[in-house]
């Protein structure tokens, strides 16, 4: 079997493995999820590299999770991939109702208020036909996600109602106050917490993240992303210094705290001018 670019001939290849292959064979849409979890960051971390073939490969791994699911489905006799794409079109379609229809939408803030309300009253709908429950509570409209989804989510929907800082300011003087909170609580330097110390600080943590993701929220800036920015960075000046130990014969293991400091900081003057 040889690879084509028709989309046919990658259900079909889905296919085979799943009759052929061991491991495809034994597989779930329960087993796969981890697995949709990871490739979905994955493909946030290609795009964040910029790296062209990380990004079009990454984005081969999250269509596979689709196809697989798919396939899945339909052995089930749920579904196939045909009906998937169907109703992606038509929800594209309704929810674009100033682009296939006469609605009048001129920004993109218009835009985002009327899909809301077409998700909405699509909802209330299923609401009717019991196959959703009806949210009673504002917060239960929040859907399952990472925990700096969720707190930003949780954040922007208690906005809807009013329960916010006015300013920005208020939301950094709500983090001064937690991080203060968190220091009274810290274990002296070498000492290590009891799981009773441990369970409140944890708490404490927790609450300062919540904070900071407000702070960003109140910004326009995703927590998420601002977070896997970071992380791309640690990663790539930690790689750099890896590779100058290299070059000295050396290790993370066999060097100096001070030795790793000077290339981290050389490392960020490397940045400067990319």
């Amino acid at each position: 079997m040889q690879p084509t670019s028709n989309f046919a001939d990658l259900i079909a290849l889905m296919a085979r493995l799943r009759q052929d292959c061991p491991w495809d064979k034994k597989q779930t849409n329960d087993s796969l999820i981890p697995y949709a979890l990871e490739e979905t960051y994955e493909l946030v971390e290609a795009i964040q590299s910029g790296d062209i073939d990380d990004i079009k490969g990454e984005l081969g791994d999250v269509l596979l999770q689709v196809v697989f699911h798919a396939c899945l489905y339909e052995e089930q006799q749920q579904f196939d991939i045909s009906e998937v794409i169907f109703t992606l079109q038509q929800k594209l379609i309704r929810r674009h109702p100033h682009v296939f229809d006469k609605e009048n939408l001129k920004t993109d803030e218009d835009v985002k208020k009327r899909w809301d309300e077409i998700k909405a009253s699509e909802n209330a709908e299923k609401a009717k036909q019991g196959k959703l429950v009806n949210h009673r509570r504002t917060l239960d409209a929040v859907k399952a996600g990472s925990a700096l989804m969720q707190a930003q989510e949780l954040q922007k929907t208690a906005n809807k109602v009013g329960f916010d800082w006015d300013v920005v300011s208020g939301a950094v003087d709500k983090l001064d106050e937690e991080v203060a909170e968190l220091k009274e609580i810290l274990p002296i330097d070498g000492q290590k917490p009891t799981p009773e110390q441990k369970a409140l600080l944890e708490k404490e943590l927790g609450d300062c993240f919540f904070a900071l993701v407000n702070i960003a929220r109140k910004l326009g800036i995703d927590s998420e992303k601002a977070t896997l920015t970071t992380v791309h960075k640690f990663r790539s000046r930690f790689g750099f210094i890896e590779d100058e130990l290299a070059k000295m014969g050396k290790t993370p293991e066999t060097a100096s705290l001070e030795e790793m400091d000077n290339l981290w900081d050389l490392a960020k003057q490397h940045e400067k001018f990319a």
